[in-house]
């Protein structure tokens, strides 16, 4: 099974959209197999961000990245690389499709709410950032739970 990682970025936490856009992924099917909120430090964010530290938007993407907490998860399930990357939308909430997270809640290309990862390679890559090993669960979320 497929996972990606996603970061519920700053402008999500403050504009308290964080149970809002949760529920999308839940809604569209996908298991959230690991989930926390945390405050991500500039080392973090230089580790994360490596393929744009020689571009003119790098310190401005840490400045903002680092400037609240974030929620980071990971998410399982057939092809969810590229359906989360299709129901965040475009980096420009402007050119996004009608529908899409950064559509609907987005205000500018700084503030587009998520971080999602590009590819099987970059979520992989990213995951291991985020997450222990003993962070990520598996689970079968159909099966009968037991009473007591």
């Amino acid at each position: 099974m497929e996972r990606t990682l996603v970061i519920l970025k700053p402008d999500t936490v403050q504009r308290k959209l964080i149970g809002r856009i949760i529920q999308r992924f839940e809604d569209k099917g996908f298991k959230i197999v690991g989930m926390k909120m945390i405050w991500i430090d500039r080392d973090l964010a230089t580790k994360h961000y490596e393929a744009h530290v020689n571009k003119p938007f790098f310190n401005s993407l840490l400045e903002f990245i680092t400037s609240l907490p974030v929620v980071v998860m990971v998410l399982e399930g057939t092809d969810v690389v590229e359906q989360v990357r299709k129901m965040v939308g475009s980096t420009d909430c402007r050119k996004a499709e009608v529908g899409t997270i950064r559509f609907d809640f987005g205000l500018s290309i700084q503030n587009n709410l998520v971080h999602a990862s590009e590819s099987i390679q970059d979520a992989e890559r990213e995951i291991k950032i985020f997450f222990k090993e003993e962070e990520l669960f598996s689970y079968d979320p159909y099966k009968p739970l037991s009473t007591v």
